[in-house]
């Protein structure tokens, strides 16, 4: 079974059971979330978690783009990928574990649908902490299902909870379904869940069940809500008897591009394989977020900043098997060919995507210039230095100055009979990295992130500020993303000049003008077209569901000033927001400005 197959069965299985197909969402969070990439396929829906109605009702299923790059420096084993497809099925206080257990057992051992054997699968459940019980209510489940006791593991909070997004909110146990590749088992306490290779986890279950209030307690949620997810590629992998994700049909024709650019062959090395996977997967995931929208370019900050990661670590394992450039955009062309007929958006965004490949990869072949000529005028000082040890004070300095790979700083070394102080190094890196999990950490919060008083009116602005947009600088004028948090608002939209000041003090007047107005917003549910139909803008020419919530910032009596597609939240009314004022604008990417904003 391939892919497509996969993700086609899927989606009628659910349809079967009566949920509605929802289509997936943007890789660049809708709502505005605070968070750089769509990382599950629950992210969209989180608002609906919490407690809103979804248009399309309370049984829900989709597939989802996803981009995870917590575990980047993973990629290159079997299984870990940065982007990868996720499929799911949602329940909105309808059923709860017993029947998306049932669900997740027949899909995928029925003949009908998966038809993996019983004996091969394995599950984890919560093993309890605290004043949260065991989970013996799944357990039970599984057990009636035909799972024996010996292939249900009771794991920790670390691997069977999830939530809450932030230090408050709905969270609850889950259970993870495993797939047996039939290896020894590593020790005593082997069992699904085991991280040794034996078991390979395809999909996993979340019971969102307690609501964890400002002073820890956890309390019973009155609405219960399930989430589930399974990933596309590593059940392709076991569907197909393979043990690698890369040995699927999903990576083999990327592969063998990479195989021959390089004039090498897959299987020859486990150096030159690895190197083969981290670029097939790095520009797999490039591809997807430059034809995602074209809203993201490679920068240094934010999910520009991942993009320049991922390429250049391709480039440089590019190097590693003696491919030139331009090296990446060919590999993307095979990767869109491959993925264009569920995300026809790849296809249209070629040239973009191509063009953007190029440019980052010739910046970065000047970048490796300018660090080994930095290396070169430090070399005589270096060799005086007792045992001809180079910090890694120094070492990391390079690398986030000039951003030039440790690796190539302790190839540069070896050539000249020295060595660098790795673990110095790593103690740097790793400083950097804790810094930046703990700034992007704050940064998300679930659905709209932060969705307390002032976040919402950020949220409320953001559409005051596009229609101001579209009045001064024209009907061209589209969103391409926003960024919110409690103290304020980034927002990027089409265009392909500066703003001069007149037309930036315009803007803030017009907005702080429907301040002032104190003007209704309202929330209506329409059919796609009726919304259309209606004027609504919706943004980013993105895929939407039959059903849409549709917000209307002012009424007969006050004149309409906008209306947009949304999944909110907003105020009810404008006139508590404040006053509104833009602190910066100035270029996101190739057409597209940006605007930072805070309301005083």
């Amino acid at each position: 079974m391939n892919a497509d197959e996969l993700r086609g069965k899927y989606i009628e299985f659910f349809k079967s059971k009566g949920h509605a197909q929802i289509e997936g969402k943007s890789l660049l969070p809708d709502n505005d979330p605070t968070v750089l990439f769509t990382t599950a396929g629950m992210h969209p829906l989180v608002p609906y978690l919490l407690g809103e109605e979804h248009p399309a009702g309370r049984r829900l299923t989709d597939y989802q783009k996803c981009i995870r790059t917590g575990d980047i420096d993973a990629v290159g084993d079997a299984s870990h990928l940065t982007f990868f497809e996720m499929l799911g099925n949602w329940s909105l206080g309808d059923y709860f574990k017993e029947g998306a257990i049932e669900m997740s057992f027949e899909f995928l051992t029925s003949p009908k649908w998966l038809g993996i054997p019983v004996e091969k699968l394995g599950v984890t459940v919560f093993e309890g902490e605290g004043e949260i019980p065991r989970d013996e209510e799944s357990a039970a489940v599984w057990k009636k299902l035909g799972i024996p006791e010996s292939r249900i593991a009771y794991r920790p909070r670390s691997d069977n909870w999830w939530g809450p997004a932030g230090l408050t909110g709905p969270c609850g146990p889950d259970s993870e379904m495993f797939y047996d590749f039939g290896k020894e088992p590593c020790g005593p306490g082997c069992g699904p869940g085991c991280s040794c290779g034996k078991w390979l986890e395809i999909w996993n279950d979340v019971f969102m069940q307690y609501n964890k209030n400002a002073e820890g307690v956890y309390q019973p949620l009155l609405r219960k809500c399930v989430d589930t997810g399974m990933g596309i590629e590593r059940t392709v992998t076991i569907l197909n008897g393979k043990t690698s994700v890369y040995e699927t049909e999903v990576f083999v024709p990327i592969i063998k591009g990479i195989e021959k650019a390089a004039g090498c062959s897959y299987g020859s090395g486990a150096g030159k394989d690895t190197s083969m996977r981290i670029i097939a997967d790095h520009v797999r995931s490039a591809a997807f977020i430059l034809g995602d929208s074209r809203a993201v370019s490679p920068s240094n900050v934010g999910a520009g900043y991942v993009l320049r990661r991922l390429i250049r670590r391709a480039v440089r394992h590019g190097r590693r098997l003696g491919m030139t450039g331009p090296m990446l955009s060919p590999v993307a062309d095979i990767a869109v060919d491959k993925m264009k007929g569920p995300y026809p958006e790849l296809a249209e965004n070629r040239a973009f995507i191509t063009a953007e490949l190029n440019r980052e990869e010739e910046k970065f072949l000047e970048t490796l210039q300018k660090g080994e000529h930095e290396f070169e005028k430090l070399l005589p000082n270096l060799l005086k230095n007792p045992g001809k040890i180079i910090s890694g004070r120094l070492a990391f300095r390079l690398y986030d100055t000039y951003g030039f790979p440790i690796e190539l700083t302790e190839e540069l070394a070896r050539e000249n009979g020295m060595t660098v102080n790795r673990g110095e190094f790593d103690e740097s890196f790793k400083k950097h990295q804790e810094l930046s999990r703990s700034q992007s950490g704050r940064t998300f919060r679930g659905g709209l992130g932060d969705q307390g008083e002032m976040a919402v009116k950020y949220h409320t602005a953001t559409h005051l500020l596009h229609r101001a947009l579209r009045i001064i600088l024209g009907d061209h004028v589209a969103q391409k993303g926003s960024n919110i948090t409690a103290e304020r608002m980034r927002f990027d939209f089409s265009h392909g000049a500066p703003m001069t000041s007149d037309e930036i003090k315009k803007v803030e007047n017009i907005v702080n003008e429907q301040i002032k107005r104190d003007l209704p917003v309202k929330m209506e549910i329409l059919n796609l077209e009726e919304a259309k139909a209606s004027g609504a803008t919706a943004l980013f020419g993105e895929k939407y569901e039959s059903q849409v919530k549709v917000y209307t910032i002012g009424d007969e009596s006050t004149g309409v000033f906008s209306k947009e597609v949304c999944g909110g939240p907003h105020v009810e009314r404008t006139g508590a927001m404040g006053t509104f004022k833009i602190q910066k604008e100035q270029s996101s990417s190739a057409g597209v400005r940006r605007i930072r904003a805070v309301l005083e």
